[in-house]
């Protein structure tokens, strides 16, 4: 059994922001001013990151006032540890299989 990962994810995550976005937005949804006080971040990098994000199906947006407030979509981080998961199981199962070498 082939199991692959959905790679444009991973690649998503991959960002040390973004990460670092995705790991603040599980404690709590925030607003753009709350994340960049939290990262550090210019508004300007903090919204393309926000964007890709978004475009990826991370997390979605919550428009409140003159604020848009961003929160994760669990059921997308789920899906990538299931992913994992199998992953994983597949190796324990495949830990025995030895191909040999011609």
């Amino acid at each position: 059994m082939m199991t692959s990962v959905d790679t444009d994810l991973i690649r998503v995550m991959a960002d040390p922001l973004r990460l670092q976005i995705v790991t603040l937005l599980a404690r709590e949804t925030l607003c753009t001013t709350h994340l960049v006080e939290e990262t550090g971040a210019k508004q300007t990098n903090l919204s393309n990151h926000m964007k890709i994000l978004r475009e990826a199906g991370v997390v979605e947006t919550e428009p409140c006032g003159r604020f848009t407030y961003y929160k994760l979509r669990p059921e997308v981080l789920a899906g990538l540890a299931e992913q994992f998961a199998a992953l994983a199981a597949s190796a324990r199962t495949a830990a025995e299989n030895k191909r040999a070498c011609p």
